[in-house]
């Protein structure tokens, strides 16, 4: 069951699971001077090539995708392998990835890239088939099902086992959907799993609980936030278009509360789009994914202090190296 690529694109991400698809409650959202944004700012009139992920990162951005705002034309991809080859050819200006990703592109095009704002925060959750877990501590000893072996989500269980000092059988599965499906059906007693996988099986199997939010969990065992997926843009097109990048970002922040503000109604656009597969597992998934907007020098502070946990669990999942200063925009 076990799944390792050896691709070079594949090698290129190590890239968290669930390409985000991850959620918790109260999303946290850092809002600036609407005086500043909103007044000061005109209405975007620069075409922008726009990729996201299906999932939060694709979910957040949905009100772009409207007649709204014609100057954005955005795609969504199934997988990250695919989002990245687009953007390393050029083919997109702005894309919405993993955290991980955003560093080895960084690395691959030798600093042309730039981290705009967090778009993600914590995706994963421990669901249970039963009424044992309730800590991580209780973990100990048990055999826990998981998906992301050698990518992000490995080395954030690996971080939560480590720093509770917890020893727990862990077997990766490789695919989202066959251990939603285990965990459905009952073969699966306890198992990892990001959003909006997680609302999938508990909505075909009502007795399977969530029993542990890691994004709690790492909460109380460390002072950085679980970041999993940013927006970035290539340095020369940020250069070459200030302004418009600064409107964008005015725009995607109001895309985000959208969506978290008025969840059936973006739950609709998100069926309509294909982000999710339907406006019903949208519509219960969204007030618990957690979608964000964090920019500027707590950007920074977030991201920095992620990729420093995911650089000393293996430093060929952030690309080989940290990214310098000029990584972080408006920071």
């Amino acid at each position: 069951m076990k799944k390792i690529t050896a691709i070079l694109l594949a090698a290129l991400m190590l890239v968290s699971a669930f390409a985000l698809t991850a959620c918790r409650n109260n999303p946290v959202t850092e809002t600036a001077d609407p005086n500043a944004e909103a007044t000061e700012l005109p209405e975007q009139t620069t075409d922008m090539r726009i990729a996201a992920l299906k999932g939060p990162t694709g979910m957040g951005m949905v009100k772009l995708m409207g007649e709204d705002y014609p100057h954005y034309s955005v795609s969504i991809e199934s997988a990250p392998d695919a989002l990245a080859s687009r953007f390393i050819s050029g083919d997109v200006d702005i894309a919405a990835v993993p955290i991980n990703l955003a560093s080895t592109l960084y690395n691959k095009l030798e600093g042309d890239v730039v981290v705009l704002a967090v778009n993600t925060l914590g995706v994963l959750y421990v669901l249970e088939n039963g009424d044992t877990v309730h800590s991580f501590a209780d973990l100990a000893g048990k055999k826990l099902y998981a998906t992301g072996q050698a990518a992000t989500p490995e080395y954030i269980l690996n971080y939560l086992l480590e720093k509770n000092g917890v020893t727990a059988e862990v077997e990766y599965v490789g695919e989202h959907a066959a251990l939603a499906t285990m965990l459905a059906s009952g073969e699966a007693e306890i198992g990892m799993l990001p959003q909006p996988n997680v609302t999938a099986a508990t909505l075909k199997n009502a007795d399977l609980r969530v029993a542990l939010d890691l994004t709690e969990e790492w909460n109380k065992v460390s002072d950085t936030q679980l970041v999993q997926g940013v927006i970035v843009a290539r340095k020369t097109f940020v250069t070459a278009n200030g302004t418009a990048i600064d409107i964008f970002l005015r725009d995607y922040e109001a895309s985000t509360k959208f969506v978290n503000e008025n969840v059936d109604e973006a739950a609709k656009l998100i069926a309509e789009a294909e982000i999710l597969p339907q406006e019903a597992l949208a519509k219960k998934a969204i007030p618990t994914c957690n979608i964000t907007f964090i920019k500027g020098s707590d950007m920074k502070t977030a991201v920095s202090g992620m990729l420093g946990v995911l650089f000393d669990a293996n430093p060929k999942s952030v690309g080989g190296k940290l990214p310098g200063d000029d990584f972080y925009y408006g920071a």
